[in-house]
């Protein structure tokens, strides 16, 4: 008999059967009143791994009659999509195929674009997936002939069911009495990361090695923790779960949540992603902690030079140290939209000459017809003097604007009193 893997035999065969994916494909869900009313348009599946795209789409294919032609965009070409249209209106196909590309970001431009003729026509119903957010990576001609529905990653809960099912096809396979030791199936529900044919795996690997005891095929919890060791990771470094932890690391420090925070960090030194952790805290010191609290910006960068001479697993700690500081100190974002505001009128084009006063002194001695008429600050009470320094064109504007903390406050009672005084010049 043929070995048929468990991932694939216990694929649903109707949207009832389906784990997760409740927000379109419940009771009421537009996805599944969109299969079960027989009309399918173009759709494309965004989603992590696992998560039934593929099995959607086959569900699609009983239901239309159409055959179903599966590509995967990593080998297929444009000869490949030539060879599927052919078979339209023949007797093979005589009402259209239904084209499933598989992770379509990874088709250029031109082959994105070969598909439109078909979609057009009809000749083709395109049922693409992609692993990746597809208003980045899918050409907008196809985007706009197609609807997105996002799959969203299985709960632990949620994968309970197909647990189950999984374990009654094994004891059913093995003619043996198949047991989990107690919380086995949790275990291998959490550990999965959301991804069905990943806790599928695990099941079939922990029932090909179940220790036989009292005539039972017993899975022990110790086998299954050996085995989900770091499996419910979810990592690609140019992915957009990549982006999505670091942003999280990022808003959870700005949001002062330390908890999360640490989490999040976590996450990304488990991968071993110790650039991307370090890169967001050297930027959350200025952009969300800044001026009102300035010792943040030297405290976490000697937290990530000691990390960087440490190197993994040590380093774990001064970032923690570095993120927790981060996440409880005071918060301002000043520095942030200070920067921001000037770089938007750099960017506009204004600020013409820079004022005579603030130009390099060495003019002054190249037979310049005026003098500079530098005011030095140094020279009169309080270190301060009323002059331009501003380009004419920007005379007024104000960046930088005091935050609502201890530290800027101060800066603000300090020299408010003294400029109020300041000369005319």
């Amino acid at each position: 008999m043929k070995y048929q893997p468990l991932a694939d035999e216990i694929r649903p065969q109707t949207l009832d059967e389906v784990v997760g994916q409740g927000h379109i494909l419940g009771k009421d869900g537009l996805l599944r009143r969109i299969v079960e009313g027989g009309d399918v348009p173009n759709l494309i599946f965004y989603g992590p791994s696992g998560t039934g795209k593929t099995t959607v789409a086959n569900i699609i294919a009983k239901r239309t009659n159409r055959p179903l032609h599966k590509l995967n965009a990593t080998t297929a070409s444009i000869s490949d999509i030539k060879a599927i249209m052919a078979e339209v209106g023949t007797l093979m196909a005589p009402d259209g195929v239904l084209l499933y590309l598989d992770e379509i970001q990874y088709f250029n431009r031109k082959q994105q674009q070969s598909l439109l003729e078909f979609m057009e026509t009809g000749k083709i119903t395109l049922i693409a997936s992609t692993t990746e957010n597809p208003f980045f990576y899918v050409f907008g001609a196809v985007l706009s002939r197609a609807t997105v529905f996002e799959f969203k990653q299985i709960t632990p809960q949620e994968a309970l069911p197909a647990i189950d099912r999984g374990v009654a096809l094994l004891s059913k396979r093995l003619g043996e009495g198949l047991r989990l030791e107690d919380g086995v199936k949790e275990l291998i529900a959490a550990s999965c990361g959301g991804d069905i044919r990943k806790a599928m795996n695990a099941l079939e690997l922990l029932a090909s090695g179940a220790v036989l005891k009292d005539g039972k095929l017993w899975i022990t919890q110790e086998d299954a923790k050996l085995v989900s060791q770091k499996s419910a990771m979810r990592y690609d470094r140019e992915g957009d779960n990549h982006f999505d932890i670091a942003s999280a690391l990022m808003k959870s420090m700005r949001g002062s949540d330390p908890d999360a925070a640490v989490h999040y960090l976590a996450r990304l030194l488990e991968a071993g992603d110790l650039i991307t952790a370090i890169r967001r805290i050297l930027c959350s010191a200025s952009e969300d902690v800044g001026l009102a609290y300035p010792q943040a910006v030297p405290i976490v960068k000697a937290c990530v030079d000691s990390a960087l001479q440490l190197g993994l697993p040590e380093a774990r700690l001064p970032l923690a140290q570095a993120v927790i500081l981060l996440a409880t100190a005071p918060k301002s974002n000043t520095v942030y939209e200070a920067i921001n505001q000037a770089m938007q009128d750099v960017k506009a084009g204004k600020g013409g000459e820079i004022p005579r006063e603030l130009q390099n002194v060495h003019a002054d001695s190249a037979g310049m017809e005026r003098k500079q008429g530098y005011l030095y600050p140094h020279d009169y009470p309080k270190h301060w003097v009323r002059q331009q320094y501003l380009p004419n064109d920007l005379q007024g504007c104000t960046y930088y604007r005091y935050g609502d903390n201890k530290v800027e406050q101060a800066a603000r009672q300090y020299w408010e009193p003294i400029k109020g005084e300041g000369r005319e010049t």
